[in-house]
């Protein structure tokens, strides 16, 4: 393996694969002070003020002269809010539809509205957090021991969260949560849900009901404890209704479907140099084959795609597609400025550590989780997912917020990439982690689903390693436990984004 990677020809740095001693050779230059790995090293003189650019995209502005050899990270690069001339639907590439002898199919829960579930699920879901102790007695009363007599039911969870009231009772906070809430009480991967209130909160179980159209009946059921009359009443009111659903849940049966009805949440956390050039590429080509299936790829997390939003505004099936793209990344704009912040705080500490410097370098190598496929519809917060192929739906960067929008939309299996190691799950939809370099991989192999740093190290194929994640797709929908899965990840990981005022 080379100790480096320039990506693009027109690249003024390049990226060490091994941490490099102060006069390692890189091309024409040498290396003038350590570089950790992962890191970029100039190839060329960048004058202060000139561009930085890797994937032949600018990244940065040089804060001061940088010479060729010289270390570029935060401590010479300085970051400004992109100002783009917008392109649309230039640089479209439909993905081939496969031909009915190649459809791939996984082993899935036809639920009665027609919907398919990857898991089997009973729900338990609150509407405040006046509600969540409740909520969490009900879910812990049903132990492994119970459950051994219901082999097809994959368990009971509480979907607790920390709002619900102090909220307006209209706006953007207050329309995300319930989205969230009926995403979840529809959600194929529930065989049955159970609804709990406190009875005086803002965000009423009841509006929820009536604005969504949702109906009672055997495996769907609403109470709140003022109603009841008290905690330890509504405990054991939650528990005789959910025993009452596990026997109806248990009789759900998989049966063969098609690899169109999956809709895979694409995530990204903890990420580094690598997630770029590695993990996310490779997501990237399973997403492309998971279309042509005639499925469906959500690619979110509106702060990092900042800077690359104009290469999926290219990709856009039409213009109102990608102004609604444009719309999004203008409101988080003035969203961060009027809380005195910037798109550029988005980098975590783990992010710089493992060599990115700047939200535009992160959201080039983000976006590359999307594939090449036409961009097909953009999406609100936990908004429903009516568009088949590769879509956007909006969400903060911040991982369990994204990821609980993503499967409120309906994504009904993750797959995220970590680089740093990110300890992520969820439910009801299985995560399945894909590592960017081999060393986190190996030293984190009962998280690993999948190791893409072989593309750096072994001369491994993105298509090949594609081709690995897709397959995996399918035999996770499938019932086959992921590794998050496995150690019981998913139970804290729901947590919908607030928006807006707490008063």
């Amino acid at each position: 393996m080379k100790h480096y990677v320039r990506l693009d020809p027109s690249d003024n740095v390049v990226t060490a694969t091994r941490a490099l001693e102060a006069g390692t050779q890189i091309g024409a230059c040498a290396t003038r002070a350590l570089i950790p790995s992962g890191h970029k090293i100039a190839i060329a003189p960048i004058a202060k003020g000139a561009e930085i650019r890797k994937y032949a995209q600018l990244i940065g502005y040089a804060a001061e002269d940088i010479e060729p050899g010289d270390h570029v990270h935060t401590q010479n690069v300085d970051f400004r809010n992109t100002d783009t001339a917008y392109e649309y639907a230039t640089d479209l590439r439909p993905v081939t539809p496969v031909s009915e002898a190649d459809r791939d199919t996984f082993m899935g829960y036809r639920r009665a509205n027609g919907r398919v579930g990857t898991r089997n699920y009973i729900a338990i879901v609150t509407s405040v957090n006046c509600s969540a102790t409740a909520a969490r007695m009900i879910a812990n009363h049903f132990t492994p021991d119970i459950m051994e007599k219901y082999p097809n039911v994959d368990g009971v969870v509480a979907f607790v969260h920390g709002t619900g009231c102090g909220i307006g009772g209209d706006g953007e906070g207050f329309e995300a949560l319930q989205r969230v809430m009926w995403g979840y009480a529809r959600h194929p991967n529930h065989a049955g849900v159970l609804m709990v209130g406190l009875g005086c909160e803002m965000n009423q179980i009841d509006w929820l009901l009536e604005a969504y159209g949702l109906r009672q009946g055997p495996c769907f059921q609403v109470m709140n404890i003022q109603s009841v009359a008290g905690l330890r009443k509504t405990v054991e009111l939650g528990i005789e209704k959910v025993s009452a659903m596990l026997p109806i849940a248990n009789e759900a049966q998989r049966e063969p479907c098609p690899a169109s009805e999956l809709m895979v949440a694409l995530q990204c956390g903890g990420s580094d140099a690598w997630s770029g050039i590695t993990a996310n590429p490779a997501l990237g080509y399973a997403c492309d084959l998971l279309v042509a299936q005639g499925g469906t790829g959500v690619l979110a997390e509106t702060p990092e795609i900042y800077g690359a939003e104009h290469l999926l505004t290219r990709r856009a099936v039409d213009r109102d597609t990608g102004e609604r793209l444009v719309g999004l990344v203008r409101w988080w704009e003035d969203y961060t400025e009027r809380n005195k912040g910037s798109m550029d705080n988005n980098p975590s500490p783990g992010n710089k550590a493992g060599g990115l410097t700047t939200i535009l370098e992160k959201s080039l190598g983000a976006a590359a989780k999307g594939g090449t496929s036409p961009l097909n519809g953009v999406f609100k917060y936990a908004e429903p997912v009516t568009a088949n192929g590769f879509v956007f739906m909006d969400s903060p960067g911040y991982d369990p917020a994204s990821v609980t929008g993503q499967i409120a939309a309906g994504c009904n299996l993750v797959c995220f990439t970590t680089g740093r190691g990110s300890a992520f799950g969820s439910k009801p939809s299985p995560t399945i982690k894909v590592a960017t370099n081999s060393t986190m991989a190996k030293r984190m192999v009962e998280d690993m689903d999948v190791d893409a740093g072989t593309i750096l190290t072994d001369g491994v194929s993105v298509e090949d390693k594609g081709r690995e994640i897709y397959k995996l797709f399918l035999r996770v929908a499938s019932g086959e436990a992921s590794k998050s899965e496995a150690q019981g990840l998913g139970d804290y990981e729901f947590v919908p984004w607030q928006i807006g005022a707490v008063m």
